[in-house]
């Protein structure tokens, strides 16, 4: 059995941490409803819930193994700074995403997607 997982950070493809990910099945690019922020944390970024200023965050969606399942929620510290719960991506049903489980720093920068894009 598959899980589908959304990733927004260092697990995209081209990324430093992708290798987590690179023998399972790549569905393709997404954006989820405009209900999230991703926060800039330095050398990774964390997702959290936005309802009143949230953004359609772009990240990449994969078909994932049990076993690599298990091996990301390790490498996420899952439960622990990071939760494993269910994110709206249209198009897609049942998809599953790392979620911050620590406060989010106030002056953290937050946008759309990781690496956040620079100013002019």
């Amino acid at each position: 059995m598959k899980t589908l997982l959304f990733v927004y950070g260092t697990l995209k493809r081209g990324l430093r941490n992708h290798r987590l990910l690179a023998d399972q099945e790549f569905l393709g690019e997404a954006t989820t409803a405009a209900r999230y922020r991703v926060i800039d944390l330095g050398a990774h970024p964390g997702l959290v819930r936005d309802a009143a200023n949230g953004l359609a965050v772009k990240g990449e969606v994969f078909a994932v193994s049990e076993c690599a399942l298990a091996e990301l929620d390790d490498f996420e510290e899952v439960p622990g700074p990071f939760v494993r719960e269910l994110i709206d991506v249209p198009g897609f049903e049942n998809v599953w995403a790392y979620y911050m489980n620590t406060p989010v720093p106030p002056t953290a920068p937050t946008g759309d997607q990781w690496p956040l894009a620079q100013p002019a």
